[in-house]
């Protein structure tokens, strides 16, 4: 059976994966930040610290077939923080695969990377890449980043462009963006068990009826997701939209209006960086 590790397992998304690798009983080593996990199941292979040091990369990856990489930050940040975390970091992690014979890395872009792309428009897996922010950018520069380590090293990727990773939707955006935890989890098990993937974008969405995502061209994987966000359209749309006129506009989101300076806002634009919603 792989040895799968998993990165930024203290965080939203990586403790829900790591929770559910564990209940099917997969080698896993779990991996925080700054602060220690405490071990789910007797004798859980976890660790901590700074992926921006190669030793303690090298901890993480040690006798390791597949990595997924949750680690990072994850919000709109100032530029150096990015740069540290989701840049510096995953060059070292990359290094490390390649040190260590990593065969495959899970790389958890964004769907932030083309968030300026207003909601009229859908998207296929080659289209040009319009990030919202530094969060988003440091996104498309790790998609490349990937995809140059598996032209130069053969370090096969999934890059995936998760949308609103969320137990359930719960606002008019996610109708389209949503990806749920059971497909999430079905997704992972096509990034482990699949035989070969290369270098692979892929949209991080569930089978939404109102999805801005188009997932041909990923057919090889055999991710096939089952949950749609319509389920729950009747009592989402009957509440409120928590996103102000310029996050409605662009497939952002609230991300869209942070540091926004162009005129052809509408005056509650202001207040886009009061949910920050995935």
């Amino acid at each position: 059976m792989k040895k799968i590790a998993l990165s930024g397992a203290g965080g939203q998304l990586g403790s829900v994966v790591r929770k559910a690798l564990l209940a099917r009983d997969i080698p896993l080593r779990s991996a925080a930040g700054s602060r220690a996990l405490t071990p789910l199941v007797d004798g859980e292979d976890v660790m901590h610290g700074d992926l921006r040091d190669p030793a303690v990369v090298d901890r993480l990856l040690e006798g390791v077939d597949v990595l997924i990489h949750f680690a990072g930050t994850s919000v709109e940040r100032p530029l150096p923080e990015i740069i540290e975390n989701n840049l510096r970091g995953l060059v070292e992690v990359y290094e490390g695969a390649r040190r260590h014979g990593v065969r495959r890395v899970v790389f958890a872009s964004s769907n932030h990377a083309i968030g300026m792309y207003p909601v009229t428009e859908h998207l296929s897996l080659d289209c040009a890449l319009r990030p919202d922010g530094f969060y988003g950018l440091s996104k498309v520069w790790g998609e490349s980043l990937a995809r140059m380590y598996w032209d130069k090293h053969g370090i096969e990727s999934v890059c995936v462009r998760i949308g609103s990773c969320l137990e359930r939707p719960t606002e008019p955006r996610h109708l389209s963006t949503w990806f749920g935890h059971k497909d999430l989890m079905h997704f992972l098990d096509r990034c482990i068990e699949a035989e070969d993937v290369g270098f692979t974008v892929i949209w991080g969405v569930s089978a939404n009826k109102r999805s801005w995502w188009d997932n041909r061209g990923a057919e090889h994987l055999g991710y096939q997701p089952q949950q749609d966000a319509e389920v729950y359209a009747a009592e989402i749309l009957a509440a409120p939209n928590p996103l102000d006129a310029l996050g409605q506009r662009y497939q952002g989101g609230s991300f869209v209006g942070l540091d926004y300076s162009r005129d052809d806002i509408d005056s509650d634009a202001s207040g886009a960086a009061a949910g920050r919603s995935k």
